[in-house]
């Protein structure tokens, strides 16, 4: 009955071989080419802005609340060609790095000691897993108190951003290091030293550079709540200058702006893994 049931299955399928290719990618975890995931991430890049064009060029939405992309990329390379946004685009940039690389600084050896050694874990990590739901607009307010409106209020932002995140997944890979990679190491004769620093620690370094491509995209996101308040450059308060005088082409350009250098950024941490660590692919 078992062999009649399976061979009723294999009548059914499709011997067109598109749709034969079409079932494999609906697979869980199916298996793609190269040329595969590149053509489908084109297909939807392209699909996404052929369909903005089609509604707002057939006016089935007004252009105040959505305009065209046309008009969008039109204003965005006004602002740069003619507007000084390049400035603004510095002016963020040194806020997102500064802001994620002293977070990466401290969140890296914190979130190593917690992975690995009982004690720590139990000394921060309630105190971690605890901040991690506070918001860190919350605590806008509390950095200007604290530090005013310069610079380093606006980096401590996103530094509260990325920090909590960050912490956690480096906790993560760091539990997650094989237990039999330790002892194996322990019975070849290492000591506690020796396993830490020749084993542990260098088998978290591709997941931790891959964490920080990750926590690199969240900064970005933080970079408009920290400049609403006291900026006189940066994207953020581009925006907000633009919702200000109801000027929609310009908002929506600076939110493509942003996350056009959150992909590059993102990218850039792609090719450096695949460079640091090619025996991963």
């Amino acid at each position: 009955m078992a062999s009649e049931n399976i061979k009723g299955i294999s009548k059914r399928r499709p011997s067109n071989p598109v749709f034969r290719r079409i079932q494999t990618y609906m697979r869980p975890r199916a298996s793609l080419s190269s040329r595969e995931r590149t053509t489908i991430s084109a297909f939807g890049i392209f699909l996404f802005f052929a369909i903005w064009l089609i509604v707002t060029e057939a006016g089935l939405i007004q252009p105040f609340f959505l305009p065209s992309p046309i008009a969008v990329a039109k204003r965005l390379f006004e602002m740069v060609a003619f507007e000084g946004y390049l400035v603004d685009v510095w002016s963020s940039a040194y806020r997102v790095f500064g802001g994620f690389l002293i977070a990466a600084a401290v969140a890296i050896p914190v979130g190593i000691l917690i992975g690995n050694f009982p004690f720590f874990r139990s000394l921060l990590e309630p105190l971690l897993s605890t901040a991690r739901y506070l918001p860190a607009t919350a605590f806008v307010p509390l950095m200007i108190i604290w530090l005013g409106i310069n610079e380093s209020q606006k980096i401590a932002v996103i530094f509260i951003g990325t920090f909590f995140p960050l912490a956690l997944f480096i906790v993560t890979i760091a539990e997650g290091v094989s237990s039999d990679l330790m002892n194996s190491a322990y019975s070849l004769g290492a000591n506690s030293r020796q396993v830490f620093f020749k084993v542990l620690l260098p088998a978290c370094v591709p997941s931790i550079m891959d964490s920080l491509r990750i926590t690199a995209g969240i900064a970005w996101t933080y970079v408009i709540v920290a400049e609403l308040v006291g900026a006189d450059s940066g994207m953020g308060i581009a925006i907000l200058q633009a919702q200000r005088f109801l000027l929609t082409d310009q908002v929506i350009a600076g939110i493509v702006a942003v996350g056009f250098l959150g992909i590059l950024t993102d990218l850039a941490f792609r090719f450096a893994h695949r460079k640091l660590f090619p025996y991963l692919y």
